[in-house]
């Protein structure tokens, strides 16, 4: 267990997982074990969403690759590259066409290896500072490796149903991620989100790189709040190059998580 600290934030990281993010005493980061979902964050790499109707296969001009929903990239293990009171940085290293182990087999698909045509390593650097936690994640691949991103962190909320979300002046409420169901709630082109909690300060989470949001929950204690760089429950999850983004050989993305009011 890593731990940051400053003089109003608290951050605790488990081999990379951000497991807890406090300030001023208030824990805002949903715990494992509590009812809705069983980690705290994750990432989706190299694909976002759920490929069992394209038979969990993802077109590359290096032919096709087996992904699961997310993509491989939360089957590997985190390693500590460095870390100090303020910082910690994390990665993970993946060479082309390794077979991983799907955890998803046999129980919730018929894939029991994945693999991906390409080397790529893959960062995640901590950093607080004040009442923030600042997220960078930094993608180093061949270039014009198609890939999308997603950062899936959880938060608490106050189990009373009545929290919103704020977005370019447009209003959502938890009524509208349940709707959404599996699919997630889209919140598009746009890079800040405010959560306004019912029994907390209201969180503001800004981005770079991602462009879009969603939002996922089936209790009313804790909410995914997710940067994306490809929203795919529109698309019929016939992944391809046509419709992933292209590496340019270092791509960095943020998010920062901020406490308000």
């Amino acid at each position: 267990m890593i731990t940051l600290r400053n003089d109003n934030s608290l951050v605790k990281i488990n081999n990379g997982e951000l497991v807890s993010f406090t300030v001023n005493g208030i824990e805002f980061i949903h715990q494992k074990g509590n009812k809705g979902w069983r980690k705290s964050d994750d990432e989706m790499f190299p694909v976002i969403g759920p490929t069992s109707n394209n038979n969990f296969r993802v077109h590359t001009k290096k032919g096709d690759a087996i992904q699961d929903q997310h993509g491989l990239l939360r089957e590997l293990d985190y390693e500590l590259i460095s870390n100090n009171e303020f910082t910690a940085i994390f990665k993970k290293d993946y060479k082309s066409n390794t077979k991983i182990n799907n955890s998803k087999f046999p129980e919730k698909s018929s894939e029991e290896f994945l693999t991906w045509p390409f080397d790529f390593s893959f960062e995640k650097h901590f950093k607080i500072e004040n009442r923030e936690l600042k997220i960078d994640f930094v993608i180093l691949s061949e270039k014009e490796m198609p890939f999308m991103l997603g950062y899936h962190p959880a938060f608490l909320l106050s189990n009373t149903g009545k929290e919103t979300f704020i977005s370019d002046h447009k209003i959502y409420t938890l009524q509208d991620v349940y709707r959404a169901g599996s699919n997630a709630f889209p919140i598009l082109k746009t890079n800040i989100i405010e959560l306004n909690n019912i029994e907390k300060p209201n969180l503001e989470i800004t981005t770079k790189g991602f462009h879009n949001f969603m939002l996922w929950t089936e209790v009313d204690n804790m909410v995914c709040i997710e940067p994306i760089t490809q929203y795919t429950s529109y698309t019929d999850q016939k992944f391809s190059e046509k419709n992933m983004s292209l590496s340019e050989g270092e791509n960095k993305f943020s998010v920062v998580i901020k406490v308000i009011n």
